[in-house]
């Protein structure tokens, strides 16, 4: 018989009625991030990130290519203003929202179903948080979401150009970020222990398999040719700055990014891949995310956020498995009251997920929530947490660079380089000192150390905090110019003093290679 069309419909709803709800969610979802858009500045990895498209190759230390590639696409044409590189992280959330709803649809689920999973999803706070910047982590996120759509259609349909599809989209989410190899892990068990194991006796697994390797093989050769950095960074951040937490710590830090009310969502979807009938055919989806779950717990360093991608695979069922039990017109209106408990409850976070209040206001609104905000780093904290903090001094640094570059002479100018402790501080510096003209960053940190001291001659350098007394030992004369401060900059990133060095007494070549950290 011949397969099913690519194309064929699915779900027992009208078409209309689930476009209505379904777009009705991600639009909810759209306005609240560009309400917020330009609230306050760039993030850390912004900068890295609009620094990474200066040096394009097929990787960095920290990630593949792929998001970089995008972002160096995206400004070449919009340029880097805050909502010219937030745009696509804030579509890829819209676009997970949308891609939820059509997995319950197709899945059969109803529009009670569809407008759970889709508005659950719209306002899930660590749906917020990651999809409000520019990083690999809402590309990820979707790229989890699509391959989990197209395995439903892979079930539904049995049409075989659907493992095509998801070994493509495999290999392009591990392009855009390797922590998709959880899921490929996870995929991998659900086909052998399910009833989907019967694929595995035909080609298309393994074709699929080939086609995501082929994608993924430019960022290995990358990783073979620089001395696997990628894994020299994961090896430094596990033992240097990710926290340490046992299972019901990571377990119990799950609740405020998913959203507490939403939790019997996730446990009815849990439950019932495996135990209700009529949902046992997506128990796959049940091995996916626990095979993820037990590889993060078992690292024993994962951030809390970490497990967010995985996260629609029980949000589709869960909510199918909910308005399978809310029957009847009493359930019905329970079933519409806990919606708007997951609604509220979601809007009640959502000034915590992303900068929809001004600092104070924000600072006093947590405290009257009476709750605090991991980071899951080893870092001191401020008085905000640190995914907001992390958008704050790059401007007054950038200003304080620029009237360090004042007392230098134009051929000092013209020979100075600015040295900072990490990306962030060495991206602003690129990236927001443009309008300054500042002189090339560079930094031993991550990337910024396979980019080279970038033409540095020794002669003079200013310098992004530090040591003095060290910079003394290493240079003929070291000046205290200036300070960088913003008070809700991270603690390590305010008072920063700026200084000037000139005349470096040793080998520049030689001191570069002693200036790696990859962390």
């Amino acid at each position: 018989m011949e397969a099913p069309s690519i194309a064929t419909p699915a779900g027992r709803t009208s078409a209309r009625g689930s476009l209505m709800v379904i777009g009705a969610a991600a639009l909810v979802k759209l306005l609240f991030h560009l309400i917020a858009v330009n609230q306050y500045g760039y993030f850390r990895d912004e900068l890295y990130y609009l620094a990474s498209t200066q040096h394009l190759a097929a990787g960095y230390v920290e990630h593949p290519p792929f998001s970089i590639f995008l972002l160096a696409a995206q400004t070449s044409v919009f340029g880097d203003s805050l909502l010219a590189i937030r745009i696509l992280p804030i579509l890829a959330g819209a676009a997970l929202v949308v891609f939820v709803g059509l997995m319950v649809r197709e899945m059969n689920g109803g529009l009670f179903a569809q407008g759970l999973a889709a508005f659950t999803a719209a306002i899930t706070p660590v749906y917020f948080a990651t999809q409000h910047f520019f990083s690999m982590n809402a590309l990820d996120q979707l790229f989890w979401v699509l391959s989990a759509y197209l395995l439903v259609r892979l079930v539904t349909t049995e049409d075989r150009r659907y493992w095509l599809l998801l070994g493509f989209t495999l290999g392009l989410g591990l392009l855009n970020k390797i922590s998709v190899l959880w899921m490929g892990s996870g995929l991998a068990l659900g086909l052998l222990f399910t009833g989907n194991r019967r694929w595995l006796a035909t080609r298309w697994p393994w074709i699929a398999g080939a086609i995501a390797l082929l994608v993924f093989l430019p960022h290995i050769i990358w990783q073979i040719h620089n001395d696997f950095p990628t894994l020299e960074f994961i090896r430094n951040a596990t033992e240097r700055k990710n926290v340490r937490s046992g299972a019901l710590d990571f377990l119990k830090d799950q609740l405020l990014p998913i959203n507490p009310a939403a939790l019997p969502v996730y446990v009815a979807g849990l439950i019932g891949v495996f135990a209700q009938r009529g949902l046992r055919r997506w128990s796959i989806f049940g091995i996916i995310f626990l095979t993820t779950a037990a590889i993060l717990i078992g690292s024993g360093t994962s951030k809390a956020y970490y497990l967010s991608a995985a996260y629609p695979l029980l949000l589709a069922p869960g909510a199918i498995a909910l308005e399978r039990i809310l029957t009847g017109t009493l359930w019905r209106r329970v079933g519409i009251a806990y919606s708007g408990i997951v609604l509220g409850a979601g809007l009640l976070a959502l000034p915590i997920a992303v900068p929809v209040l001004p600092p104070e206001t924000f600072i006093s609104y947590l405290s009257s929530l009476g709750i605090s905000v991991p980071s899951g780093e080893r870092s001191r904290l401020g008085p905000l947490p640190q995914h907001f903090a992390d958008m704050f001094g790059w401007e007054e640094l950038a200003r304080s660079v620029s009237t360090a570059c004042e007392r230098l002479t134009p051929e000092e100018r013209r020979k100075c380089r600015v040295f900072a402790q990490n990306y962030g501080e060495a991206g602003a510096v690129d990236i927001l000192g443009k309008k300054y003209g500042l002189p090339p960053a560079i930094s031993g940190h991550n990337s910024y150390w396979l980019w080279g001291p970038r033409g540095w001659t020794g002669e003079v350098l200013i310098m992004v905090r530090g040591d003095s007394a060290e910079y003394a030992k290493e240079f003929e004369s070291v000046t205290k110019v200036g300070e960088s401060d913003n008070p809700y900059a991270m603690p390590y990133e305010r008072h920063m003093s700026i200084f000037i060095g000139r005349n470096f007494k040793g080998s520049t070549t030689e001191a570069w290679q002693k200036e790696k950290d990859y962390i």
